[in-house]
């Protein structure tokens, strides 16, 4: 449990956001749970632990980068776009996560700033562009833009329970 649990309820609960089209509603709902849960529980986790992979799982530092770029890719992909340069280096770096004090509000903030843009992306998001077909990497794997949406919202969240458990083993709490 976090030190000082949010008084508010889930994200989904407080009611609809503004300008985001009713289908889009649980795709933004989980991305700012995701970033309210992240800011809570590690608002104090080591830096020096971030790189620590316990049991030979995926690292803190690893789910906190991936959580980053994998928002940043598969909204690239809805948008129908191809991945540029910089977005394969960072998924290349992924797995390399800084430990140098101050890192982990680094990740965290790049996190917030890539729901910020997830967040304008689907307020921009024409209900009716939701079934387009959309190819996904080199091989141009088939989904839709709200396939990629959908996804992009439960692989997030899978990542924030992977990466809650494991900050908790590194942190040695009970």
């Amino acid at each position: 449990m976090p030190p000082n649990p949010s008084p508010l309820p889930e994200v989904w609960l407080r009611g609809p956001l503004p300008a985001v089209p009713p289908l889009l509603q649980p795709v933004a709902h989980a991305l700012l749970q995701a970033r309210e849960e992240l800011a809570e529980h590690l608002a104090t986790f080591p830096a020096a632990k971030l790189a620590a992979r316990p049991l030979g799982l995926a690292s803190v530092g690893f789910h906190l980068r991936h959580l980053t770029g994998v928002l940043d890719r598969t909204f690239t992909y809805a948008r129908g776009e191809a991945l540029g340069p910089a977005q394969l280096a960072y998924l290349a770096a992924e797995e390399q996560p800084p430990t140098h004090p101050g890192a982990v509000q680094e990740l965290l903030q790049a996190f917030s700033q890539q729901v910020e843009a997830a967040l304008a992306q689907l307020i921009a998001t024409p209900e009716a562009s939701l079934p387009e077909w959309r190819g996904v990497g080199r091989a141009q794997l088939p989904s839709t833009v709200l396939g990629l949406l959908t996804h992009a919202a439960e692989h997030t969240m899978r990542h924030v329970g992977q990466v809650l458990v494991t900050a908790r083993v590194v942190s040695g709490e009970q």
